[in-house]
């Protein structure tokens, strides 16, 4: 009876503590694989040109209402510019003209000079 209470003690106590470990990792709504997975279909606009698909507009869409808090916006930007330079051939001016053309504005240029610290 006495080790029942004991492990029900411990199994609090660790259910506690993993309550506080990831507490501050639910608060941030975006994350690099969901810019990953929100620009992939723009792929070919943002190395070529020409229309801009839909399913991209939708994604910019979808990770820009995500993006609602500054820490959010800045962890996009961070990833967004991380994405940039290790997929090859990637336009820049169309990566910067790209929110526009979905009907989105955002409150900075996107360049690989962008200070993601600054974005809020």
């Amino acid at each position: 009876m006495a080790s029942s209470a004991i492990m029900l003690k411990v199994a609090c106590v660790v259910v506690l503590m993993c309550m506080v470990v990831t507490a501050p990792q639910a608060e941030a709504a975006v994350t690099c694989g969901m810019v990953v997975t929100s620009l992939t279909p723009c792929l070919g606009y943002l190395r070529s040109g020409g229309p801009v698909p839909a399913p991209c507009c939708s994604g910019i869409k979808s990770l820009y209402s995500a993006a609602s808090t500054p820490t959010d916006r800045q962890t996009a930007c961070r990833c967004m510019k991380s994405a940039a330079t290790s997929v090859p051939g990637i336009s820049m001016a169309n990566a910067s003209g790209l929110p526009g053309k979905c009907g989105v504005n955002i409150p900075y240029k996107f360049s690989p000079s962008t200070d993601c610290a600054k974005v809020h």
